[in-house]
């Protein structure tokens, strides 16, 4: 296959690599694999133009997009679109789509065992038409994500510390509001502080990532109000995958889900992908079953 590899210089772990070594590894791996290759790193600001002239270039047959989690949602977004393969390099601070197909989570490692690996198919949701790899979030972590966001950080570790804090904050000011929900055909009333619609169920055991990328449903998690200490049991089982534990979290899925908000303000904010959008007044949510291609690693590879 005809590759071009995309890399956001700016993003993650991609900031202190050496880039025209790291290139050089994916130049040899991948023609040792017998594709052809063409690696362009770019700076951030640069980021969706150079993907969206990848995507649109015939002599294009896939694209490689090294960076975090904003860089493949947008990746993914156009892989979509233009029904050609993705390979996912994890370069950000979560790496949760890369960690859901079982991607090496060391670069070097991923890039071998990418260049050897197969084409296959992922599922991906949407949401008001704009595609989604990982979820779609409202309350709880749409307030935290804002807040991370109105302190200054530098480096991966600065956002880490960022995230904490804005956590601790949420915990005690947790959000409140009512929603109206259709999963599948069901009416659904309630009172939640946070809700999250997942392109594919999450698996136990681990961070909030699916073991599967093909079920064909989306995973629905929503808590109601409570208290500090039960906002920071939920927060915790979340993030080691205890779910299925936490009396606190209801737990649902479909294939559809349309969500109306009664009284939302006009500042609502949702989370996609991690990235902070505007909230609308009502959200259709679909998957689409094996719609994005993409490369899966080489097993012996990624051991």
């Amino acid at each position: 296959m005809r590759f071009r590899a995309i890399l956001n210089r700016d993003g993650g772990t991609l900031k202190s690599t050496d880039i025209d070594r790291f290139s050089q590894h994916i130049t040899e791996s991948f023609e040792a694999n017998g594709h052809d290759v063409d690696v362009r790193p770019v700076e951030g600001d640069d980021l969706i133009a150079a993907l969206e002239k990848a995507f649109n270039d015939s002599e294009v047959e896939g694209v490689i997009a090294g960076g975090g989690d904003g860089t493949v949602s947008a990746a993914g977004a156009m892989a979509l679109e233009a029904d050609k393969p993705l390979a996912i390099l994890p370069a950000g601070t979560m790496n949760l789509y890369a960690r859901a197909l079982k991607i090496p989570l060391d670069l070097d490692v991923a890039v071998s065992a990418l260049a050897a690996g197969d084409l296959g198919k992922s599922d991906i949701g949407r949401a008001n038409g704009r595609p989604f790899l990982h979820q779609f979030s409202i309350g709880f972590h749409s307030r935290m994500v804002a807040e991370r966001n109105s302190y200054n950080f530098a480096s991966k570790l600065g956002k880490i510390r960022a995230s904490i804090v804005a956590a601790i904050d949420t915990i005690r000011r947790p959000p409140s509001f009512p929603i109206e929900m259709n999963i599948d055909g069901r009416e659904v009333s309630e009172r939640i502080s946070s809700l999250a619609v997942s392109n594919n169920p999450y698996g136990e055991g681990h961070l909030p990532y699916a073991d599967a990328v093909t079920s064909g449903k989306l995973g629905i998690y929503y808590a109601r109000p409570s208290t500090a200490a039960a906002n920071a049991r939920m927060l915790a089982d979340l993030t080691i995958g205890n779910v299925q534990n936490n009396p606190d979290i209801v737990q649902e899925s479909g294939t559809r889900v349309r969500l109306s908000f009664p009284q939302k303000r006009k500042s609502a904010k949702a989370v996609i992908d991690g990235e902070l959008v505007d909230l609308d007044p009502s959200v259709d949510i679909e998957i689409l079953p094996g719609a994005l291609k993409v490369i899966l690693p080489a097993r012996d590879k990624a051991e």
